[in-house]
C-alpha cells in the first residue's frame, strides 16, 4: 500500500505486525483521542528497609529475571560516552540470554562493539531513534532479520505508553544517586546534564537499575528518577565519559560554512514574522543549527527582544542566553553539552522535563506543540521539502530522528540547515531515499547558495523576499547544484525491509530496503 507521500508501504511484517501507513503530518491527531490503548505500569512491592543496593552490575541483573526474549533499554544522555549499555548486553550474552529486543532511545559508535551480539542472536530486533557507525552499517546490509524501528523521541514514549515496547529491564546511568534509586544527571563528577529520556522507563520497565558513581547520603536532590520505581541500586567506578556528549552532532562548529548557513537562518528568524516577543525557540542537533543560536543572541540583543522558552537539545549557547536575560525559561529535555549541568542544577528557570512533556503526541499538549522557531539539520531534503536525517548517501543508516519530526509538527516556522552539497554528493535530491519528516512540516530551506522558501507558505517567501534575502526556486538550486557535483549513480538495493521508519503518531512514514554491498 503506498501512504500519503506515495512510499510503498508493507501491510504487515513479521514480527513487527500490522502496520499503519502515514496520512499527514497532523491527520490521525486531529481526532482528539487515541484508540491505542494505555498500558498499566508494573505494580511493585518492597519491604521496610529491604536494600537495594547490589555489589556489581551482573548481580543487579541477576535479580532483574533476565530471560530469552526479554527487552532491554537504556537512555543516551552520555552519548558517546555512554559505557553501560555494551557492559549490560555482554553481561547477558555471557549468561546465555537471547533474542533480546534492544530499546535504547539511540545507539551512538561507542555501541559498536555489540555487533556480534546482533551476529549471534542475542539481539534480534531494536528500537532507536538513531543508529550510527559500524551498526548502522551491519543493519543496512541486513544483519538482522527483523527490521529495526526508527522512531522519534515522542514516539519512543507513545510505543512505551502503548504497549508497543514493553520493557523487562532499564539500566539508567546517575551521576549521582542515593541508597533507594533517587537518581540525577545534574551533579557529580560525571554530571552530563538532564536525564528525561530515561523518565518513561523508569515508569513502565518491570525492572528498573539505577547505575551511579557517586552514592550520595538520602535523599539524592533533584529526584529526576524516583525511588518508587527503582529496583536495584549499583555503584560503580565510572558510568562513562560526559567529556563525549559534545561530539559529533552535538558539537559546536568552527567551519566557515557552517557557520555562514547559520548566519543566513537568523537572517531568516530575524525577517520572518515569528522573531517577536515572547518567542520560543530549539535549534536541533548539527553543527550549523547550534550555531544559529549564536546569531539569534546578538540579534535579541540588538533589538531588545526577549522570548518565552528555549526546548530541547540544550547548549552552553541557550545558558547564555537564559542567563543574559534573553529567555525566562529552558526545558531540557537532553543536554549537548556537559557544562550544562551546573545550571540546571542551581537555576529554577533551567527545567528538567520528561520525553513525554517534550514530544508525547499521545496526550493533552506537549511543549514542542508551542515552539515557534526551530533550526533542524537534514543529510537530505528533496524538492517537496521531506528531509532524510536517518540514512546517508551511501545507503548505511548513520543517523537520528531525535526530535526531528516532533518540533518540525508543531513548529510555526521550521528551518532547515544545510550544506548544498557533501564531498561532491549533492543534498537537494528530487526524492530523498529515506523520509523521516515531511515536507509539509518544513518552512524554509537554508544553504550557502540560498534560500529555498516552500510553495505552501507564500506569506513567509514575501516577507523574505522584502528583507533582500537571496530566495531561490529549489527546483532551479536542485539543479544548480547538480551541475556543480554530477549526479551520482542511484543505489542497489534488495526487496528484503531491514527498517521501518515510524512517524511520531506510530504511522509508517517511509521503510528501508536492504543495501546491496559491492
Amino acid at each position: 500500500m503506498l501512504n500519503s507521500l506515495g512510499r510503498e508501504i508493507p501491510e504487515y511484517i513479521e514480527g513487527i505486525g500490522k502496520l499503519e501507513p502515514f496520512q499527514g503530518a497532523l491527520t490521525k491527531l486531529s481526532k482528539g483521542w487515541m484508540d491505542e490503548p494505555t498500558i498499566p505500569a508494573p505494580n511493585k512491592a518492597y519491604l521496610p528497609h529491604q536494600s537495594k543496593l547490589c555489589n556489581s552490575l551482573e548481580e543487579a541483573i541477576l535479580r532483574s529475571n533476565p530471560h530469552n526474549g526479554m527487552t532491554v533499554s537504556f537512555h543516551h544522555h552520555l552519548r558517546n560516552g555512554d559505557i553501560l549499555l555494551v557492559q549490560t548486553l555482554t553481561i547477558l550474552h555471557n549468561m546465555g540470554i537471547r533474542d533480546i529486543t534492544l530499546a535504547s532511545s539511540s545507539l551512538n559508535e561507542c555501541h559498536d562493539p555489540i555487533l556480534p551480539y546482533l551476529e549471534d542472536g542475542t539481539v534480534t530486533r531494536i528500537y532507536s531513534s538513531g543508529i550510527r557507525s559500524q551498526l548502522g552499517r551491519a543493519i543496512a546490509l541486513g544483519v538482522l532479520d527483523i527490521p529495526v524501528v526508527i522512531h522519534s523521541h515522542g514516539g519512543r514514549v507513545r510505543s512505551i505508553h502503548t504497549g508497543k515496547i514493553q520493557i523487562d529491564l532499564t539500566v539508567i546511568a546517575a551521576s549521582a544517586a542515593d541508597c533507594e534509586g533517587n537518581a540525577t544527571g545534574s551533579h557529580g563528577k560525571s554530571a552530563f546534564g538532564s536525564i528525561g529520556y530515561a523518565v518513561i522507563d523508569a515508569r513502565y520497565a518491570k525492572q528498573v537499575i539505577v547505575v551511579t558513581d557517586n552514592l550520595v547520603n538520602f535523599p539524592c536532590i533533584p529526584l529526576s528518577i524516583s525511588q518508587n520505581f527503582v529496583d536495584q541500586v549499583v555503584v560503580v567506578d565510572s558510568i562513562g565519559d560526559a567529556s563525549k556528549i559534545a561530539t559529533g552532532t552535538t558539537r559546536i562548529t568552527n567551519s566557515p560554512m557552517d557557520l555562514r548557513i547559520a548566519k543566513l537562518a537568523a537572517d531568516v528568524i530575524e525577517h520572518s514574522g515569528f522573531f517577536e516577543p515572547g518567542f520560543a525557540f530549539q535549534v536541533g542537533a548539527g553543527g550549523a543549527s547550534l550555531a544559529v543560536a549564536k546569531f539569534i543572541r546578538e540579534k535579541m540583543k540588538t533589538k531588545a527582544i526577549k522570548g518565552s522558552f528555549m526546548l530541547g537539545g540544550i547548549t552552553s549557547y541557550c545558558v547564555d542566553m537564559l542567563n543574559d536575560g534573553l529567555f525566562e525559561t529552558i526545558f531540557d529535555v537532553q543536554s549537548f553539552d556537559a557544562t550544562v549541568s551546573n545550571s540546571l542544577l542551581n537555576n529554577r528557570r533551567h527545567i528538567e522535563i520528561p520525553a513525554a512533556l517534550y514530544a508525547n503526541p499521545f496526550n493533552c499538549g506537549c511543549i514542542t506543540n508551542k515552539i515557534d522557531v526551530v533550526v533542524l539539520g537534514a543529510l537530505e531534503i528533496d524538492v517537496d521539502f521531506n528531509v532524510n536525517v536517518i540514512t546517508g548517501s551511501e545507503g548505511n543508516v548513520r543517523g537520528a530522528s531525535g526530535g526531528h519530526s516532533d518540533t518540525a509538527s508543531g513548529a510555526n516556522l521550521t528551518v532547515v540547515v544545510c550544506p548544498s552539497f557533501r564531498g561532491r554528493i549533492p543534498i537537494i535530491k528530487k526524492r530523498v531515499h529515506t523520509i523521516v519528516t515531511p515536507g509539509e512540516s518544513i518552512h524554509v530551506l537554508v544553504t550557502e547558495r540560498g534560500i529555498c522558501v516552500n510553495p505552501a507558505f507564500p506569506e513567509l517567501e514575501a516577507n523574505l523576499k522584502r528583507a533582500g534575502l537571496n530566495i531561490k526556486d529549489i527546483h532551479d538550486l536542485e539543479i544548480e547544484v547538480d551541475k556543480i557535483t554530477g549526479i551520482p549513480a542511484p543505489l542497489e538495493y534488495t526487496d528484503k525491509i531491514v527498517g521501518i521508519v515510524e512517524y511520531r503518531d506510530g504511522t509508517i512514514i517511509d521503510v528501508i530496503h536492504q543495501l546491496k554491498e559491492k
